[in-house]
């Protein structure tokens, strides 16, 4: 029932307040009380991006590692696996940058008025003669064959300038 939501809660913002301990209690109650181990290692793959981010890029590694674990072995040997996920997890630094910056994006879609704008002819693949002649791809920088990042717009004209990781939502 509603304890079930209450402990997965409980155990995610014990985490994201870096309670080891109670990150860890909260684990326990769930698993001992029956809770599907894979439930608890699909929400902790989700608390990965979501709440340690690009403060720790291998913590999402460490929560699929967790669930493929979890998925070979089942219980009760797995619950060291989520164990050590949730303290590694606990320990991690956090950051919600790309939640923020995706979200940004989001809202910029669900509030354009009209239709979206078309992707800059340079970005588009040309894989035929006609689209070549049109212009797709024409102008476009390969990265890779330069030294430097290169200077080249990749959002659409009206969206040139802006910044989603620095936008605050109101």
């Amino acid at each position: 029932g509603e304890e079930h939501y209450n402990c997965i809660s409980a155990l995610h913002k014990s985490m994201r307040g870096s309670d080891e301990n109670a990150s860890l209690y909260w684990l326990a109650r769930m698993l001992e009380g029956g809770e599907d181990p894979l439930y608890v290692a699909r929400r902790l793959v989700r608390f990965a991006s979501e709440d340690i981010g690009l403060a720790d890029p291998l913590a999402l590694t460490q929560a699929v590692a967790a669930y493929q674990g979890c998925h070979f072995i089942g219980m009760p040997e797995c619950e060291v696996i989520l164990a050590q996920c949730v303290v590694y997890f606990a320990r991690a630094p956090k950051s919600i940058e790309v939640y923020k910056a995706y979200s940004n994006v989001k809202e910029c879609l669900r509030m354009h008025m009209g239709p979206l704008p078309p992707v800059p002819l340079h970005l588009r693949n040309a894989p035929t003669k006609l689209m070549k002649n049109l212009g797709y791809g024409k102008g476009y920088k390969y990265n890779p064959m330069y030294k430097e990042p290169v200077d080249q717009d990749y959002l659409p004209e009206e969206l040139k300038g802006r910044d989603f990781f620095k936008e605050e939502k109101t």
